[in-house]
């Protein structure tokens, strides 16, 4: 009987091991989880963008008048060598031109051993969707080369509208499981079928997730897609256990991410190792067994302590009074060293306080950087496909404005530590409001937002910072494009006005709402409606700095028929003009169909 307290101990112990090593694992097993849904969001991110690249070229090219003239009967010779110099300017693997019955007349690669010249590629699924007069997608192993590829296809067409054939380029897309398999990933990338496209390990190339059925074989042998090929299982196995979700591939079980919101119903899958999680919690467990057995021996050492001083009662009083004086020393000691801990804890958690400033304020720089630069890498796109003059002059200046953004930007951090005033100026929210509108004109050309917006006649005055007054609208707008885009008819409404002492504005669209959420909470930093790798919720923490900087408030309600309200009051700078009503709003003025609302080709 006199070992059960030390067993017991042992037990203590032990159970106490297994609580720390769980929940920390738990904890930086989360960790891990949002770390790998960071990067399969920026794979699926880059892959998108490769497949997009060239998506406009085949219409392009196809409109082409030697395409079209040949195409009609005329010498290929010329086309070929202009086919190759487009190869080679490019980046892609080649270009050919078909007629109408499949048969190649034209290629980049003519006169070439694995020339396309007199192939007859009707069977291609490409080829049928463009004879439709649709663009054309396939990913498939090349017919002639045998070499894997995405093929695009565009319709050739006559004044009259008549199909005279198909022009069709191929990108080879190995250079993305190359950088996949540099960075030490496992990922790969399925068909809707579930085959293997392309994937960091190349024993994973061409192989099914799951057995393909009867139909799905007999499409895939009718469109040659992948000859040669077995298309046999992955040695892959899911676990159907609560999150996150785990997946055993080639032996090694490993966290499992996919993203099925890609071109085409492809799905990314993501195989991320949780390895230093476990490190981790080692080293965690390690660290509580020590304080425990310190624990234990500070117990034992207690113990001890009081069985000696009930055998020296009967000792005299300046014994007694000896042994006090001990006990009081040594308790100075503990109290010095806990203050020493507790002085050392302080100064950790300021440290800590600075580095998350620090990355807040690299989060921000970041999130206000991405805009300018996403909205120029756009106008940089439509001015490579257009090849017009007058719009590249166009597009150079509103670049040279985006730059300009950029160098506020990056301007306001490097005083961000300054305590001058900032210059304020007279600012007309016309003007500010319709700036905010160029920048964000590509984001309303892609989602189809129908924008409603007439400037009062009368200007709208406020003393302030004009730049962070149109960066407030400009992710006001942002967030309204972002919340109709599940909407059938989306539509935005901006309105502004007056009253005797104040100036507003009204950001209203159809959207999905608040959500429920507080505008309270929507202003907290990274905090966001949007689904994960959406969005990092800065936007409206940014907006709510700059309007309580300039001494206004923001509001936002839900619309009872749907959608929400941003409002923002400032302070009204005096004028002249009369104020004939207390709430002076805009007319609505829809934007021309050519502008904002298009139907944009994925």
């Amino acid at each position: 009987m006199r070992w059960l307290p030390q067993i017991s101990a042992l037990f203590a112990v032990f159970a106490i091991a297994t609580g720390i090593f769980w929940g920390s694992f738990g904890y930086f097993q989360s960790e891990e989880q949002s770390k790998a849904e960071g990067r399969l969001s920026l794979y699926r991110s880059s892959l998108i963008a490769e497949l997009q690249r060239f998506s406009h070229l085949t219409h392009i090219l196809a409109r082409d008048p030697y395409v079209v003239e040949i195409s009609a009967g005329g010498d290929t010779g010329f086309l070929n060598n202009r086919f190759k110099d487009f190869v080679a300017a490019t980046g892609l693997d080649s270009i050919y031109l078909m007629n109408a019955d499949g048969v190649t007349i034209a290629a980049s690669n003519a006169g070439t051993p694995t020339s396309f010249v007199g192939q007859v590629y009707s069977f291609r699924p490409y080829f049928l969707s463009a004879m439709k007069g649709e663009q054309g997608h396939f990913y498939g192993i090349g017919a002639t080369t045998g070499q894997p590829g995405y093929f695009l296809a565009d319709a050739v067409k006559d004044e009259d509208g008549t199909i005279l054939g198909v022009l069709a380029i191929k990108i080879v897309l190995s250079k993305v499981q190359e950088r996949w398999r540099d960075a030490g990933e496992k990922i790969l990338l399925t068909n809707r079928s579930g085959v293997v496209l392309l994937a960091s390990e190349p024993d994973w190339r061409f192989r099914v997730l799951d057995p393909l059925t009867d139909k799905q074989k007999e499409r895939i042998r009718l469109s040659r897609q992948f000859p040669g090929q077995d298309l046999e299982p992955l040695n892959w196995q899911q676990h159907l256990h609560p999150e996150p979700s785990r997946a055993t591939i080639d032996g090694m079980s490993s966290l499992y991410l996919f993203s099925s919101d890609l071109p085409h119903d492809w799905s990314l899958h993501y195989f991320a190792s949780d390895d230093r999680a476990v490190a981790r919690s080692m080293l965690v467990t390690g660290f509580g067994i020590m304080i425990a057995a310190a624990i234990l021996i500070l117990f034992q050492l207690q113990r001890t302590r009081r069985i000696g001083a009930a055998l020296k009662r009967s000792e005299e009083e300046e014994a007694l009074l000896r042994q006090a004086n001990e006990r009081l020393a040594v308790e100075i000691s503990e109290r010095r060293t806990a203050e020493q801990a507790l002085q050392k804890t302080q100064d950790e958690l300021e440290r800590a306080s600075r580095l998350a400033a620090l990355g807040r304020l690299a989060a921000l720089v970041t999130h206000e950087l991405g805009q300018p630069i996403a909205a120029m890498r756009n106008y940089v796109a439509a001015a490579e496909i257009s090849g017009t003059s007058n719009l590249s002059s166009t597009l150079s200046t509103r670049i040279g404005g985006l730059v300009d953004r950029m160098e506020d930007i990056t301007r306001q951090l490097k005083f961000f530590a300054r305590t001058d005033e900032e210059n304020f100026e007279d600012v007309d929210l016309r003007d500010a409001m319709q700036i905010s509108l160029g920048l964000v004109e590509p984001n309303l050309k892609e989602s189809g937002v129908l924008v409603h917006f007439s400037p009062p006649v009368e200007p709208i005055l406020v003393r302030g910072s004009r730049f962070r007054l149109e960066q407030t609208m400009t992710n006001l707008l942002r967030n309204a494009i972002d919340a109709c885009e599940e909407v059938d008819d989306p539509t935005m409404t901006i309105a502004m006005g007056r009253t005797r002492h104040t100036v507003w504005f009204e950001i209203i669209d159809n959207g999905h709402g608040l959500g429920g959420t507080s505008l309270k909470e929507l202003q907290e930093p990274f905090v966001t409606t949007r689904e994960s790798g959406r969005g990092m919720g800065l936007g409206l923490a940014i907006s709510a700095g700059i309007v309580n900087d300039h001494d206004g408030q923001m509001s936002a309600w839900d619309r009872p028929e749907g959608g929400a309200v941003f409002r923002v009051e400032l302070h009204a700078l005096e004028t002249a003009w009369p104020i004939k009503d207390d709430r002076a709003v805009g007319a609505l003025q829809e934007h021309p169909s050519d502008e904002v609302g298009e139907d944009r080709d994925a």
